[in-house]
């Protein structure tokens, strides 16, 4: 029998402060730090019956010890959900809470689902990247990918040689610039809004509140950025301040049907209009925004001149500037990471693509002008994810 698809929306994003790996929540269990998200997005939003959720997705990229164990799970029922509220793990290395919302959202626009939360987790200073993984030796012995794709430094490199207009000058200014927006989106305000203050334990010293991301550094210029070394290549280009650090935290939001959205009086903050995600060559990786914004945009019979707002997750500074180049748009566009990114805020890899929804939901909010955005990220193995969103507030009168 026919169906009708369901408009969906974003109601509302949280997340922790950010932190170094194994540093600020070195004594926090990664499962605490989603649950906090969750409980701050069930106390925001007390129209909300917890009853009416339908589906929790939280992703992790190495779900092993307290990333494991069916974490959308078991961290409902940490929260406090009721225990008929279900939930399930979710995994695509960087792009896992951004997968985890175009999955539940899937579900509401086909019927499902009413109402679920979404989000990712990752606590890389207890799990790093790779740990307990059995690559195929058949991967590398029979050249399915270059063995520099397993090294995600190695494979900014890779794109640097790819592109030699994108020049080491122009990856630390972007990085600069990068961290100069992330202090003037705190001193505004911008940042704080959306972060979860958490409790954090240390043997040394004591008891704690984790407030504000630990990872940016307001000070720096692209003389500091200048003299780092390049850690993946001799006289390389990528250094540890032209890339997103390694880093604790988590996220949470809430997708709904418009529909119920407006039955409960749930806030709107976008509307998903659409989303792609393609596959690239692994040893390349970063340029995995440019297909899968091509396809998300042609799937929703769009151009890139129809969006007027950005929100591309700075894995490494050449991957955005890749981005950029192809779309035709300013290293310094101020349409494109009004807030900052990932180099300056931490990118703890599942979490980070309800991360810029939040920041691309706090443009809507504040560009009325503005009509249609995006939030994109390569994605680990040669892939890329973009979705597409409707500004709700979009006036006319504004034009874009």
């Amino acid at each position: 029998m026919p169906r009708e698809s369901r408009e969906v929306v974003f109601v509302d994003g949280v997340r922790t402060p950010f932190g170094k790996a194994g540093s600020l929540y070195a004594e926090t269990r990664a499962d605490d730090l989603v649950v906090n998200c969750i409980r701050e997005l069930m106390r925001r939003h007390p129209e909300l019956p917890p009853e009416r959720v339908d589906e929790v997705a939280i992703a992790a990229t190495t779900q092993i010890g307290d990333q494991g164990l069916t974490i959308g799970r078991t961290a409902a029922l940490l929260a406090g959900l009721p225990k008929t509220v279900p939930g399930y793990a979710i995994d695509r290395m960087c792009a896992g809470a951004m997968t985890a919302v175009t999955t539940v959202a899937s579900g509401i626009a086909f019927g499902a689902y009413d109402v679920a939360v979404a989000g990712g987790v990752e606590h890389m200073g207890r799990h790093p990247m790779g740990e307990g993984i059995d690559p195929n030796p058949r991967i590398v012995a029979e050249k399915i990918v270059d063995q520099s794709a397993l090294v995600m430094g190695s494979t900014a490199e890779n794109l640097h040689d790819r592109f030699p207009a994108i020049t080491r000058e122009r990856v630390d200014a972007f990085a600069a610039l990068s961290q100069q927006r992330v202090g003037q989106a705190y001193a505004d305000g911008v940042i704080q809004e959306s972060l979860v203050t958490v409790a954090t334990r240390s043997s040394e010293h004591g008891w704690g509140l984790a407030t504000s991301d630990e990872p940016p550094r307001p000070g720096t210029t692209t003389e500091t950025l200048a003299g780092l070394r390049t850690p993946f290549r001799p006289h390389g280009r990528v250094t540890a301040g032209n890339a997103a650090g390694l880093n604790d935290g988590a996220t949470a939001c809430l997708v709904a049907a418009e529909d119920v959205a407006t039955e409960l009086g749930l806030p709107v903050a976008m509307r998903l209009v659409g989303f792609a995600f393609a596959g690239v060559d692994p040893e390349v990786m970063g340029v995995g925004p440019i297909p899968a914004t091509e396809k998300a945009l042609a799937r929703a019979g769009l151009g890139i001149a129809d969006i007027g707002a950005f929100e591309v997750n700075e894995a490494f500074a050449v991957q955005v500037l890749a981005f950029l180049d192809h779309f035709g748009l300013d290293d310094d566009d101020p349409r494109v990471n009004p807030y900052g990114g990932a180099i300056a805020l931490g990118h703890p890899l599942a979490s980070s693509g309800v991360r810029l929804m939040i920041h691309l939901a706090r443009q809507f909010r504040e560009r009325s002008d503005v009509r249609l955005g995006i939030t994109t990220m390569c994605i680990g193995l040669g892939m890329g994810g973009t979705v597409i969103w409707e500004n709700p507030h979009f006036s006319a009168e504004g034009g874009h």
